[in-house]
């Protein structure tokens, strides 16, 4: 006789984890961004010990060891995840999309295709830990686990409105928290949130939302 295996306290582990997560982020947005940019001055090391040693830690390893901790009960396994085959033609229009959103509009306003002048290339670190940390929290972590076979678009809105929280902090601690909502500009973040959902699920492989994530910041970072 098989023995059923004992189910894991799935819920409660996901709210504690959302409420620390949350919290330790807003606290670093709002107070420990700027306590070490005040103390390291050198844009490529401060890049990286923000975007590198401090999200990989706060965000990639936790969601990490949840999803192995939960490997029975998630849709895609963590080996699965990050090695299932793909067939990358059946993206690439999303990525010609993501261009022409971005490119378009920069053609028609500034006559060409400029460089922004905030643009460095230190920002290029950001985007490569930002969209490896973030993409395996919401997407490899937490739609993971709450995603069945039978139950996919509910999962994503909501996994899109957690992804709008998160950006929260940093926009008030930037100053551009009401003019993100005035300008309507803040329905991009639950936009891309479900572009990058549905492409995981569909893929059943992590790499695909994690670079177009990157893609986007970076086509956003060269020219806004």
């Amino acid at each position: 006789m098989k023995l059923k295996t004992e189910k894991k306290p799935k819920i409660p582990i996901i709210i504690i984890y959302s409420l620390v997560f949350y919290a330790l982020w807003a606290l670093w947005e709002l107070f420990g961004r700027s306590a070490v940019g005040s103390v390291v001055s050198n844009e490529f090391l401060l890049e990286f010990i923000t975007e590198g040693i401090i999200k990989v830690s706060v965000w990639f390893l936790p969601a990490v060891c949840l999803v192995r901790y939960f490997r029975d009960e998630v849709y895609i396994g963590l080996k699965d995840m990050f090695t299932n085959r793909v067939k990358l033609l059946k993206y690439i229009p999303v990525y010609l999309v993501f261009t022409a959103y971005s490119i378009i509009p920069v053609i028609i306003t500034k006559g060409g295709l400029v460089i922004s002048d905030s643009f460095t290339y230190a920002k290029l670190i950001g985007i490569l830990f930002v969209g490896i940390t973030e993409e395996m929290v919401f997407r490899g972590w937490l739609l993971n686990i709450t995603v069945t076979e039978n139950r996919k678009w509910l999962p994503i809105i909501i996994n899109a409105v957690m992804f709008l929280l998160i950006h929260f902090p940093i926009w008030i601690a930037s100053g551009i928290f009401i003019d993100e909502f005035t300008s309507l500009n803040f329905l991009c973040v639950p936009a891309l949130s479900i572009i990058f959902s549905w492409s995981f699920i569909k893929s059943k492989n992590i790499w695909i939302p994690i670079t177009l994530h990157m893609y986007w910041d970076l086509l956003t970072d060269l020219f806004y």
